[in-house]
């Protein structure tokens, strides 16, 4: 009966000519006003949203992604109440809607996995700029890091861009996430000199290189017997940074060591290289 009278006062309010569609034009007016607050109120669940992601700490890739996921979905909200208002069958349009989602969902499964690993690294953080990491057969610095995919720097100065899905697909290895490495020498020297005085030299030897941490102390340890070599190998700690040139100051101060102490290193047994 309510509604029955304020069709009638509408038409009363209206020209003649417009009367007859009072009731679309009701809907009409119902559907602007739905939409502008729904867009006002998209626009404030955005603000809130960001505001709210920022103070948990969350990336800021990831926390302008969600807010902005936030406002789509309350202005989607808004658009399907401003249909329903002028008639239209929202049941019918939000199951449209979902079948398109589902369809492009499966045309871009290969994006969207790269996506959501993106999001895992974001959130997670395995790594972050700056780490050198190994992630799917590559070693690297962590250049950037975008929701598709993780771009390296190798050391010889190439551009390795990885899909976050195959990023995150097996093992990865961040080499400089806790700051400091361990640099490993091998040597092999002849057959006749006593390991102790070896040792010895090869410790006092990656004392003397500057960048040597004294904490963990430079250590040495026999490690094989070869057909013409005994062989060695002498640890030292370094800070990630300086890892590659302690290990090039290491491989010289053995070599110039063990020859000034007159010990022979076989030529064909030779083994200097750095380990990780």
């Amino acid at each position: 009966m309510g509604r029955v009278l304020y069709r009638a006062h509408m038409e009363s309010l209206l020209p003649e000519p417009l009367a007859p569609y009072s009731a679309l034009i009701v809907g009409a007016a119902k559907a602007v006003l739905i939409f502008v607050v729904g867009w006002i109120a998209a626009k404030w669940a955005n603000s809130l949203g960001l505001a709210v992601f920022r103070k948990r700490k969350l990336d800021e890739a990831v926390a302008r992604f969600l807010a902005a996921l936030l406002q789509y979905a309350v202005l989607a909200a808004a658009i399907v109440a401003a249909l329903g208002s002028v008639g239209v069958e929202t049941t019918s349009l939000v199951a449209i809607l979902g079948s398109a989602a589902l369809a492009v969902g499966l045309a871009l499964q290969g994006s969207l996995a790269n996506f959501a690993s993106g999001v895992m690294v974001l959130l997670f953080r395995p790594f972050t700029i700056g780490d050198v990491i190994t992630a799917a057969g590559h070693t690297g610095k962590v250049d950037e890091i975008g929701l598709f995919a993780t771009i390296l720097i190798t050391p010889d100065n190439q551009k390795i861009i990885i899909p976050n899905a195959q990023a995150t697909g097996g093992s990865i290895v961040n080499i400089t996430v806790l700051g400091t490495r361990r640099v490993a020498v091998e040597i092999g020297v002849a057959y006749g000199t006593k390991p102790d005085r070896v040792m010895a030299l090869l410790i006092e030897a990656a004392k003397s290189v500057d960048l040597v941490l004294d904490d963990p102390a430079p250590s040495a340890a026999l490690t094989s017997f070869g057909a013409s070599s005994v062989n060695y190998t002498v640890f030292s700690w370094a800070n990630a940074a300086d890892w590659g040139a302690v290990a090039g100051a290491t491989r010289i101060a053995v070599y110039n060591a063990l020859e000034d102490a007159g010990i022979d290193i076989p030529f064909d047994q030779v083994v200097m290289h750095q380990a990780t």
